[in-house]
């Protein structure tokens, strides 16, 4: 149990998947522009994860190295990827067309989104079984939501100061990123 919560936690805030690993990248600075919208990406973040690496475990485990096909897991891991996001698209245009719309082209990038298969490879490079790959998943999700919604929460206040010609854009932006990463690595117990 004490090793599941670590991997949790550990997950979570000191590898941060966004803030530590630099994976994820694309939707975190594309999507974080408001707090609602970078919610529900990291809601969607935490369903494909999380089910992600459920799926991906028992594949590799049960089939993979049953039959020695080790080698094809990055194929097989892309698949099962592409087809949850496909369900969480689907569902979210049934159910929430304003989220849906909100997110755009960010939802099925979530496919290529490294972060997912990262997760999926270092579960396979950890030797975790297939709970604790669900729970490094679900960490390594909450981790992303966590700096996703910081960030549009930053960001929503960065629209009503004065930033210097220079700063405005993509600059404050990357650098507010920056800053964040650093105060992530606090919870490493570097500093």
């Amino acid at each position: 149990m004490k090793t599941l919560i670590l991997i949790l936690i550990s997950s979570a805030l000191i590898n941060n998947v966004v803030l530590s690993q630099f994976l994820g990248l694309c939707p975190f600075l594309g999507v974080s522009k408001q707090v609602k919208t970078a919610a529900g990406m990291g809601g969607a973040v935490i369903f494909v994860i999380t089910l992600s690496s459920l799926c991906t475990s028992v594949i590799y485990n049960y089939l993979l190295v049953r039959f020695h096909l080790e080698y094809l897991n990055t194929i097989v891991f892309i698949l099962v990827i592409a087809a949850l996001v496909q369900f969480v698209e689907l569902f979210l245009k049934k159910s929430s067309p304003g989220l849906y719309s909100a997110l755009g082209v960010y939802l099925p990038l979530i496919t290529t989104n490294c972060a997912v298969l990262g997760v999926a490879l270092l579960n396979v490079q950890n030797e975790y079984g297939i709970l604790e790959s669900v729970i490094n998943g679900l960490g390594t999700a909450v981790g992303f939501t966590i700096a996703i919604v910081i960030m549009a929460g930053i960001r929503e206040r960065i629209a009503h100061n004065n930033v210097p010609k220079a700063f405005q854009g993509a600059p404050i932006v990357l650098i507010t990123a920056g800053l964040m990463a650093i105060a992530f690595i606090g919870f490493s117990g570097l500093i």
